[in-house]
């Protein structure tokens, strides 16, 4: 069972790595990257142990830390909630594809309140995180929550340390309704924060959030989800108040144009229509398509052929959308383009 407990745990104990399969063999696909999908590849991995006998050892230690270890070759496949561009995906020579499309939410730690029953726009999101709210009984807050019984206590603000994909998507969400972010912050996967402590990982926010009194953060839904935390409602871009469950999710990506951009690439924050999620996301692995151990390389693409086939169930528990069909379909075309030494596409090999 995936508590917040037992991450803390591990963490501790693996420093920044978290094997998400039971012990690690030579036969072992590695990965390393964002711990946004952490849970649902946790998950997969388990389930695809048990069927192939073939682990996952997965490092979450944030997007930024992932694309520096694949582009260092130091694991099979980096994994980043931010996509990359073309070009860099042409430099480093690296093959991009998504898994799976989840929803960023605020929590919060506020006594009384209870998840779901407050509710923010982007704008104050957005002056929450520059410091120019810090107060829970501000009345920019209180005009959103009436009826709602806020304490005139300070905001304590929760932040990533790390480069983050779910920064990256975080702040383009904030860039998008609020022009002072755009102009003095901007979108990254690390900024200059104006206010607040730093943690690393969704489940060091996580932890931090659920420790500190009349603090906010920003996770993946699941974290908040299987940790019980207090997530926010939030208004869309159509002004619509939205709860974050999956077919809010589902929404945002509805209108999403996967081919629009190279690697799949799609950003989907602040998506139009009154059902969508604001902060919503794809999660994406990179892979070399010049494979140095086109064998490895065959593993990890069984693993993820065995996941769209068979995980999106599991993903569903967890609030994230799979991705649809015909968009996979996609996806194991461009797995011909990793090849082996020999110059042979290794998902050849396996079909």
């Amino acid at each position: 069972m995936f508590t917040l407990r037992n991450l803390v745990r591990s963490t501790a104990i693996a420093g920044v790595a978290i094997v998400t399969a039971a012990g690690a063999y030579a036969a072992d696909i590695s990965g390393a990257g964002a711990t946004f999908p952490y849970p649902i590849y946790s998950d997969w991995a388990k389930a695809y142990k048990e069927k192939t006998g073939t682990g996952l050892n997965y490092q979450a230690i944030g997007s930024g830390g992932g694309i520096k270890q694949i582009e260092a070759r130091t694991v099979t496949f980096g994994a980043s909630d931010k996509p990359l561009g073309g070009d860099e995906l042409s430099k480093n020579t690296l093959v991009q594809f998504p898994t799976v499309m989840g929803g960023i939410v605020p929590v919060v730690n506020i006594e009384g309140v209870k998840p779901g029953e407050l509710v923010l726009d982007g704008e104050t999101l957005a002056k929450i995180y520059e410091g120019k709210i810090t107060k829970w009984n501000d009345p920019a807050i209180a005009k959103l929550n009436e009826g709602v019984k806020l304490p005139d206590a300070a905001i304590a603000v929760v932040h990533r340390s790390d480069g983050s994909g779910t920064t990256f998507n975080f702040t383009y969400y904030l860039a998008a309704v609020d022009a002072g972010w755009k102009n003095d912050i901007g979108v990254s996967t690390s900024v200059e924060w104006p206010v607040g402590l730093g943690a690393k990982g969704n489940q060091g926010v996580a932890a931090n959030v659920d420790q500190t009194a009349n603090s906010i953060g920003y996770v993946e839904y699941a974290y908040a989800l299987q940790n019980k935390m207090t997530y926010t409602d939030m208004v869309n871009a159509a002004g619509k108040r939205v709860a974050p469950k999956a077919d809010a999710f589902a929404a945002a990506a509805a209108n999403a144009d996967w081919s629009s951009q190279p690697g799949f690439g799609v950003i989907l924050a602040n998506q139009p229509g009154d059902a969508t999620w604001p902060m919503t996301a794809a999660t994406f692995i990179l892979m070399h398509s010049d494979a140095k151990d086109g064998a490895a390389s065959m593993e990890a693409l069984k693993f993820f052929d065995w996941a769209y086939a068979n995980g999106s169930d599991m993903a569903a528990k967890l609030d994230y959308i799979p991705m649809p069909e015909n968009v996979v379909a996609q996806i194991k075309k461009e797995w011909m383009d990793i090849k082996g030494k020999d110059g042979k596409a290794v998902w050849a090999m396996n079909n």
